[in-house]
């Protein structure tokens, strides 16, 4: 689990496993070891490879904020040119989902299919309008207690199941402090307007990367209508619709649907 000395960073990755290649991409807030329930479902078969976003773990930038969705995804290329063969599999959620449309519309030489999950090639209406809040909030000074942040995320991570069911509650609630109980503001920022400012629907259009967009039906923080809109316009978009999930099920609430829909996606290339 080494360092990736780049031009502008320093990226922390992890690699597990061996066969065909593919990328895990964390949303906002996490990082690569999130993966854990894919790393473990896929290294039988495949090679996996998933990295710590700039704002986040231990990768570090050599440059202060702000930083773009762009600047994610060049360094992802650069992390696939040095320690994968492509063409590879790209999945991504939330943020990561948007570093994954990013990576097909900017090197597509390099993707041989993209999955990108909880996305949408330009966040819209409810989806923008919440991040904008949080990142004003932020910059007015706001800053949420830690068990605050555990409830207010909470909700926004996982579906009325999880919510609803106790056992399943105080099994992720861990997993939810981990990642968003404490965050320095000036990242979580930086990784937020990165995503407000997220548009590829014009170039999506002439995208020739198969993109399989999963989303989910319980999701708030991406409604799947946002998803499905992303897939209609790529020319080889296809979406897919889980119900019952929430933004971040594919951890720790419902790991094995999402990752039965993954492998039948990588079947068919």
């Amino acid at each position: 689990m080494p360092h990736l000395d780049l031009a502008d960073c320093s990226l922390w990755y992890v690699q597990k496993g061996e066969g065909p290649d593919i990328v895990w991409i964390p949303g906002g807030d996490n990082v690569a070891e999130d993966w854990g329930d894919q790393i473990a479902a896929f290294a039988g078969t495949h090679r996996n490879t998933a990295f710590d976003p700039r704002g986040a773990g231990r990768t570090r930038s050599h440059h202060p904020p702000p930083w773009s969705i762009a600047d994610m995804a060049r360094d992802c290329a650069d992390l696939i040119r040095a320690v994968c063969k492509p063409p590879v599999y790209v999945a991504g959620l939330s943020m990561g989902s948007f570093v994954t449309l990013q990576m097909a519309v900017d090197f597509p030489k390099l993707v041989r299919c993209a999955i990108p999950m909880g996305t949408a090639a330009k966040p819209t209406g409810f989806c923008r309008d919440w991040m904008i809040s949080e990142v004003e909030f932020r910059k007015a000074g706001g800053s949420m207690s830690p068990d605050f942040a555990v409830h207010h995320y909470g909700a926004f991570m996982y579906p009325s199941e999880v919510l609803g069911n106790d056992e399943l509650w105080y099994r992720l609630k861990p997993f939810i402090e981990r990642s968003y109980g404490e965050r320095e503001s000036e990242h979580l920022i930086a990784q937020w307007q990165a995503c407000i400012d997220f548009d590829v629907e014009e170039r999506l259009k002439h995208c020739e990367v198969p993109v399989h967009v999963i989303g989910f039906s319980q999701d708030l923080q991406a409604p799947p209508s946002l998803g499905r809109r992303a897939a209609e316009l790529a020319p080889k978009g296809k979406f897919h619709l889980l119900a019952g999930l929430g933004h971040l099920s594919l951890a720790g609430h419902s790991p094995d649907t999402v990752n039965s829909e993954i492998r039948k996606i990588l079947e068919n290339h």
